[in-house]
């Protein structure tokens, strides 16, 4: 096929010559004698159409045959390519199974290899399992003897303990019952005590029953308690026991307090009651829980009180010999109690000016006399202190007079001294710097002068 392609290429480039020579033959000058260009194209027309015929000729030829070349070479191709595959194939088939020849070959020598380790394994293991049941065997055998040993001497030792805590048991139970026979002892004797001071305590309360009931010994009772609060808050001359405090009157108060005054000592006269008749009716009804009987006994109680009030007022209080009022003073907190909370104190100081007082309102109220003692003191002495310091500024005055004149002296005096040490002690140093000195030892014997020391 190529090389009719060659041919067509070479007869069309022969056609291509033969037209240039024709066109270079035209364009040279003509001449009379010879032929024309038309006549030699006409010339050459039916020679050059006889080529081209045949060379389409010579070329559907070509073709014709150039397919059936073609077609034979490509049967031969395929036939050729068949066998190659086929060859190919077979060559890849036969290296396939020298490949899986090889592979099995080599499988087989692996898991022959493989088979063969883990049998040694196996073996190993197995020796391995024998040595450690032989030896746990022995570790079994020594820990059971050595149990055996420790329980052993556990079982002597917790006999030992169980012994001796079993001793040390009974010793200390024989201790502790021997003391807690002695604590029971001493608690009963302790009881018995106990029952005999509360026999004394009974007789007591019922010799203290028998001291209540009667009014005269009521009243004792207070007199005492008010003295002592008195004793123990105020000094001795600060107050007096049964005093007149009317001039001229026979009635005394139990105690009365002496209070200064413009004109000298007043008194304030505290007298203590204790209507214990009516007080005890009151608890009596409030335990029975009787409102009317208590209501009653509160009224009851108020009169006593007022009437006690009177009797202070009108029997001690004269202005001026006594203050203006004076102090009731009940000897029980809740006897006091009952009575402020009856609100009958404000009638009282009102009435009668007459302040109610407990035990501990009463010595409130002597502690409060007690510092108004001591301001009034204090301003009663300021005076004199003034006096004092006055006269002390006097004479301090004189003092430093004299204390200058002293000065001016001792001033005269030395400049005197000086005067006269100094020169005349110069004029005899003088006189004497020729005459040797002697030792202070000789000199003091040969002139018969005792030595001393003097320090400035």
């Amino acid at each position: 096929m190529e090389i009719l392609l060659y041919f067509v290429l070479v007869l069309a480039l022969v056609g291509d010559v033969l037209l240039a020579i024709l066109l270079v033959r035209s364009n040279r000058p003509q001449k009379p004698q010879g032929p024309t260009a038309d006549d030699v194209v006409n010339a050459m027309t039916p020679v050059l159409q006889g080529e081209t015929d045949l060379l389409a000729e010579q070329l559907r030829a070509m073709q014709g045959e150039s397919a059936r070349t073609t077609t034979a070479t490509l049967r031969d191709f395929s036939a050729v390519l068949a066998e190659n595959q086929r060859q190919n194939a077979a060559a890849s088939t036969a290296r396939l199974e020298s490949i899986d020849r090889a592979g099995a070959a080599r499988q087989k020598a692996a898991n022959d290899a493989l088979i063969a380790q883990l049998t040694m394994m196996e073996t190993r293991l197995k020796n391995l399992e024998d040595s450690n049941a032989a030896r746990l065997d022995g570790v079994r055998g020594a820990l059971v003897q050595g149990l055996n040993t420790i329980r052993a001497d556990n079982n002597q030792k917790l006999d030992e303990i169980r012994g001796t805590v079993e001793e040390k048991l009974q010793d200390t139970l024989q201790k502790r019952i021997n003391e807690s026979f002695r604590a029971v002892s001493t608690q009963l004797e302790q009881v018995y005590k106990g029952l005999g001071e509360m026999q004394n305590l009974a007789a007591d309360v019922g010799s203290l029953k028998q001291v209540l009931s009667g009014v005269k010994t009521r009243g004792i009772l207070g007199e005492v308690q008010l003295g002592a609060i008195l004793e123990q808050i105020l000094a001795p001359g600060q107050y007096a026991e049964n005093v007149a405090t009317v001039p001229g009157s026979a009635n005394r108060v139990e105690f009365a307090i002496k209070m200064p005054g413009q004109n000298g000592n007043i008194w304030l006269p505290i007298d203590a009651k204790f209507p214990g008749d009516t007080y005890a009716h009151l608890q009596a009804a409030l335990e029975r829980g009787d409102a009317a009987a208590a209501a009653a006994m509160r009224k009851a109680l108020q009169s006593v009180l007022r009437q006690e009030a009177k009797d202070i007022h009108d029997k001690y209080i004269e202005v001026p010999y006594t203050t203006s009022f004076g102090i009731l003073f009940l000897p029980f907190e809740g006897l006091y109690a009952e009575v402020v909370s009856s609100g009958i104190t404000e009638v009282l100081q009102r009435d009668y000016q007459i302040t109610v007082a407990g035990p501990s309102t009463m010595a409130a109220l002597l502690n409060a006399l007690q510092m108004g003692f001591r301001t009034l003191a204090i301003q009663k002495r300021s005076g004199e202190v003034w006096t004092i310091l006055g006269a002390v500024k006097t004479e301090f005055e004189k003092f430093g007079v004299g204390l200058q004149q002293m000065q001016r002296h001792l001033n005269q005096t030395g400049s005197d001294l000086e005067e006269l040490i100094g020169p005349r002690s110069r004029a005899i140093t003088r006189k004497l710097e020729s005459v040797q000195q002697l030792d202070p030892d000789a000199a003091a014997d040969l002139l018969g002068i005792e030595e001393k020391s003097f320090s400035v």
